[in-house]
């Protein structure tokens, strides 16, 4: 597999790119999970660094999004104290500003990080305050990045309204929107419909893990009970599309209710490729990224953003993903440049932020491609 990610001439990690489903958990650097580990007396399944990251990418390749979560334990438990968090935000910051990311959105569940005593308001401000140490670095090595908090309150826990208030609370420092994450499975947006209309009632941005380990129950919970602006992968619903290719001079294509109202509404899909592939999210269409209903949901006019998820379960970045989707469907610059515009629309920042962004990605593109030539 290429590591140059060229496409029409350009090195895509020289492209300008907006990160939206980017989980702080899962992007973590091996080294220094064992160097995290170490000064806390954690063990570790391997002691070395790319050996560490070989772990990861094999427990993550279960095909199973419960098994893939698993790998989080480890993360985590180097990330409970000031100094892990602020290390893991700075460095993560400093890893999406390298690969050519101008904004990005970081989610993680504070609730997961008060094991060594910390409270949910001094694990948000750490993990800010590592945000923008990473802001000032990469700012220092010429780089121009924007990163906001996605505050995450997990499924399967009862903490939802608590989590969503912490958010609320931390709106004017560096929180930007929230997101319910974990087994998705038997933990419908509805059940924390609570949290929800608190936050609409706030006027705070929602995204929701919907349509990765369940279907169309889950995404149309996540629109109708959590009031959610974006899907957090939504791969799924390819679920609620009919193809029908009985006719041998031509394909047709309909919409149920569901998949016309998240196209109508323009309401985003996350897509991760390789990790929807990994935790067996498209396991109905295959086992390999052709197979990612990727391309049917771009043609058919749904507003798609291509992202990592878990840069570490996955051993990728955001180049490598726009790089393996433009390789697969055979997608060119214009085609991109498409996606992080959808991605620059989608973003949880005002109006006119979201519009200096969009200019950001155009004169990028142009730039770049000048510089290829």
């Amino acid at each position: 597999m290429s590591t140059e990610y060229v496409i029409d001439g350009v090195d895509v990690r020289t492209l300008p790119k907006i990160s939206l489903h980017d989980h702080l958990d899962g992007s973590l650097r091996p080294a220094t999970i064992i160097e995290l580990a170490e000064a806390e007396g954690i063990e570790l399944p391997v002691l070395d660094a790319e050996g560490l990251g070989q772990w990861f990418a094999d427990q993550s390749n279960s095909g199973s999004l419960v098994e893939y979560l698993k790998t989080f334990d480890l993360t985590c438990a180097v990330m409970q104290t000031r100094e892990g968090l602020t290390r893991v935000a700075r460095e993560s910051v400093i890893d999406l500003a390298n690969d050519g990311v101008i904004y990005g959105e970081l989610r993680w569940a504070p609730e997961q990080h008060l094991t060594k005593g910390l409270t949910l308001d001094q694990v948000v401000e750490y993990v800010q305050e590592g945000i923008e140490q990473g802001i000032e670095d990469a700012a220092a090595d010429g780089k121009s990045i924007r990163i906001g908090q996605l505050i995450t309150a997990m499924r399967h826990a009862d903490r939802s309204l608590e989590i969503a208030q912490l958010a609320v609370r931390h709106r004017d420092n560096g929180v930007v929107g929230f997101d319910i994450a974990g087994a998705e499975l038997g933990f419908p947006a509805s059940l924390h419909k609570e949290a929800f209309d608190y936050l609409a009632s706030e006027y705070f941005p929602v995204t929701i893990h919907a349509g990765e380990a369940d279907g169309r129950p889950s995404i149309e919970s996540a629109i109708n009970d959590g009031h959610a602006l974006r899907l957090g992968h939504g791969v799924r619903l390819a679920e609620d599309i009919s193809i029908d290719g009985s006719d041998e001079n031509a394909t047709f294509v309909s919409l149920g209710l569901l998949s016309q109202w998240v196209k109508d509404r323009g309401i985003t899909l996350e897509l991760s490729p390789s990790s929807n592939l990994q935790t067996g999210a498209i396991a109905a269409w295959g086992e390999d990224i052709m197979d990612h209903p990727f391309d049917l949901l771009y043609q058919l006019g749904m507003t798609v953003t291509v992202n990592t998820d878990n840069r570490l379960q996955s051993g990728t970045s955001l180049s490598r993903e726009l790089w393996l989707v433009a390789d697969v469907f055979a997608y060119g610059l214009a085609d991109l440049e498409t996606f992080q515009h959808n991605a620059a629309a989608s973003a949880f920042l005002p109006l006119e932020d979201r519009e200096v962004l969009a200019d950001a990605i155009s004169d990028g593109f142009v730039e770049a491609v000048q510089l290829a030539r």
